[in-house]
């Protein structure tokens, strides 16, 4: 009997634009250069923003009421300025970028929006708690290495700063199974501005 397909997940993200992942990119170039750079899995551009909340699978019946609060959680919160400036690890398994600048207001965003999925009848996952952080890497499984070298390897990184405009909700549909070093697919379900 075959296992059936991981269901698409959802969740609220701010995403930075084009241009500050491409100062990204440079920025992190030099990591090829160090040492089991190979055992690191770098998340791809389409893969790069602040997760505000993780939702999980989600019924489509539950979209419109979903979309409708996160539409007022937006437009409750002013646009704010966020940067990227150097970098951090969650033990030795994620290398990311630390964000600078309108951190009070991303908070305050976060929380809006994780409130409106709740009200929605979507709590965001509790494991997935919001921890301001641009996933730059993951350690490939089954492998292992020291990310502090890494982390001081970026001590100087910069990219933005940018103006934060929107949230977006975003699909994350899984890759097909069997396939080695397949990805996640992201899809952008809906966008809206912040207003304040």
């Amino acid at each position: 009997m075959a296992t059936p397909a991981p269901r698409p997940r959802l969740f609220v993200a701010v995403v930075p634009p084009q241009e500050v992942l491409a100062e990204l990119d440079r920025a992190t170039a030099a990591l090829e250069a160090l040492p089991g750079t190979d055992r690191l899995r770098r998340t791809e551009a389409a893969g790069r923003h602040f997760t505000l909340a993780f939702l999980g699978p989600c019924d489509p019946g539950r979209l419109d009421g979903l979309t409708a609060r996160l539409a007022r959680a937006a437009h409750r919160t002013a646009p704010f300025p966020l940067a990227l400036r150097g970098a951090g690890h969650f033990g030795d398994r994620v290398l990311w970028a630390r964000p600078e600048g309108g951190l009070t207001a991303l908070g305050r965003l976060a929380d809006r929006v994780r409130a409106a999925a709740s009200r929605a009848g979507l709590p965001p996952d509790a494991e997935h708690a919001f921890r301001p952080h641009l996933t730059l890497a993951r350690v490939r499984p089954g492998q292992r290495v020291r990310l502090a070298p890494y982390t001081e390897a970026l001590a100087g990184l910069a990219a933005g700063p940018w103006r934060v405009t929107e949230v977006r909700l975003i699909r994350s549909v899984p890759p097909p199974g069997g396939v080695p070093g397949a990805r996640p697919r992201h899809e952008t379900v809906g966008r809206w501005p912040l207003g304040g």
